[in-house]
């Protein structure tokens, strides 16, 4: 992470570099320590004021939404957040969102960022919680989340955001910046039991993400024109960790931040 951080954005790098160490640390341990929570509470309060800074001296109309993004982590340490004050929290795993949002008070507005597969639709929509899907990516998809709403009996619509793929690494998912229009116009016109928020997109992890950004800015600037909707009713979700400010520097209105929070993913050796 230090690597992928370095150059692009100092006073992220600065701040996270003396907390690795502690991290690495206390991988092995399955429980939380007190230590562990005031740190990354601590952390949490870094990156708040750093996007409250950052909407000072662009005069942004208002600070962005910070998703705190938990994956692989233990409940207490959202908790913890929560506690602090913070309610968005994301989570890239259906199963681990519906673990999560179990043992956590059902104000938090859960954001499932990851890709979402449709026979995980009905699974991922038990989380009363639930506020937002970003990665909408498909008309199937859209249309699946759709009909489980109606059939689960959500009474409030489900906010999404449609994913677009501005890069050109195998590996990310996302509708084509040239059939975005499209399939939020569709969205807009059959998916009654969801609300269209926005657009999302995740920057090259190697390198810069400036051009990634400036693709979705042109395809805000598309959808509104085209579809005669307003500035606000078109959000941009793109940012995370590695690039968060550079995000809302270039008009990001949501940013997905994890390991800066929360430390280095913990994943099960198989």
């Amino acid at each position: 992470y230090q690597r992928r951080v370095r150059g692009k954005n100092k006073s992220s790098f600065n701040f996270c570099k003396n907390h690795t160490l502690f991290f690495r640390q206390n991988l092995r341990f399955m429980s939380t320590t007190k230590e562990e929570l005031a740190i990354v509470v601590e952390n949490l309060e870094h990156v708040t004021k750093r996007l409250q800074q950052i909407t000072q001296e662009k005069k942004l109309k208002k600070t962005p939404r910070l998703v705190a993004v938990s994956k692989t982590k233990p409940a207490e340490l959202v908790k913890a957040c929560y506690d602090f004050g913070h309610r968005y929290f994301g989570e890239n795993y259906v199963q681990e969102i519906s673990e999560k949002s179990a043992k956590l008070p059902n104000d938090i507005r859960w954001h499932f960022i990851g890709h979402l597969q449709s026979n995980k639709c009905k699974q991922l929509l038990s989380v009363p919680s639930l506020w937002m899907v970003e990665t909408v990516d498909t008309l199937k998809l859209a249309k699946t989340l759709d009909k489980t709403c109606a059939s689960v009996g959500r009474k409030d619509l489900l906010n999404v955001f449609v994913q677009v793929k501005t890069s050109t690494e195998q590996s990310k998912s996302g509708v084509p910046p040239s059939e975005t229009v499209s399939l939020v116009s569709q969205i807009i016109s059959e998916c009654k039991n969801l609300k269209f928020c926005g657009l999302m997109t995740i920057g090259q992890l190697e390198g810069d993400a400036r051009a990634d950004f400036e693709k979705l800015g042109l395809c805000k600037k598309q959808v509104m024109e085209q579809l005669k909707l307003s500035d606000d009713e078109v959000e941009l979700s793109m940012g995370m960790s590695s690039d968060y400010e550079i995000g809302v520097e270039m008009g990001s209105t949501n940013v997905r931040v994890g390991s800066i929070i929360f430390g280095p993913r913990i994943y099960k050796k198989s």
